[in-house]
Order: structure tokens, then C-alpha cells, then sequence
């Protein structure tokens, strides 16, 4: 199955992605994680003015079949997290890169990014394509 990655984001291989806009980075699961997860049930994500870092889990994504750690793209201060999916974890897959977001980082250094994958890199990994 082809899904959807949006030439603008990078990509962990932990399936998460990252938009970054200014000092801001908004950050997701993909299309692909949603897929393999299944049904979601249940998210836990970090409250607002909480530091996350690089590489380290900032909440959890739980499915009929499992239950998974999100990892940080990039080091920062949550900003922003999404209620809406929280409240409706299932609505996720519904719009992963627009209205399924998970949370707003303001970042401390945008160099970070710059080992994420590029939307072919991901699809190639994922798809073996």
C-alpha cells in the first residue's frame, strides 16, 4: 500500500515527522505508522512548557495492537499540543500532516533536523521502494 509523504517534512525511522517552521516544529506520525498501528485507542503527550529532547520518548501512541513510544526529532519546549486528537486519538489517520498533528515544539537548534529523513529517503525505507 502507497501512502502519502509530503515532500515539505523529514522523517525519523521511528516514523515520526517534523515541520519546521521558524523556530517552531510541528510534529506528527506518519501515514505509515498509522497504518501498521491500526484502530488507535489512546495518546499521551507531554504538557505544554514541558522540554522534550532529541531522541528520547515524549509520550506514548497506543492501538488495538500495540502500544509505542513517540520519539523527538528535535530538542525544545512544547508550545502547543492537540487536544482534539487526544480527546479523538482515532481521527488521527484521518489527516496525519494537517488537522492529526501532535504537538508544537519551539526548537532550541533547527540544525537537528538535518539528520531526519527526506520524504524520499522515508519512503524508500518504509516501502522499500
Amino acid at each position: 500500500m502507497s501512502h502519502e509523504y509530503p515532500d515539505d517534512l523529514k522523517y525519523l525511522d521511528t516514523h515520526e515527522y517534523v515541520r519546521l517552521d521558524g523556530e517552531i516544529a510541528t510534529i506528527g506520525i506518519s501515514a505509515y505508522a498509522i497504518d501498521q498501528l491500526g484502530d488507535i485507542v489512546f495518546l499521551e503527550l507531554p504538557a505544554i512548557g514541558d522540554a522534550i529532547s532529541k531522541g528520547d520518548s515524549f509520550g506514548t501512541v497506543e492501538s488495538v495492537k500495540a502500544v509505542e513510544d513517540l520519539k523527538a526529532p528535535m530538542t525544545g519546549t512544547v508550545v502547543e499540543r492537540n487536544e482534539a486528537m487526544i480527546q479523538a486519538p482515532e481521527d488521527i489517520g484521518e489527516d496525519p500532516y494537517g488537522e492529526g498533528w501532535l504537538i508544537k515544539v519551539r526548537i532550541n537548534d533547527p540544525d537537528e533536523v538535518n539528520d531526519a529523513l527526506s520524504a524520499t529517503e522515508y519512503r524508500a525505507q518504509v516501502e522499500g521502494a
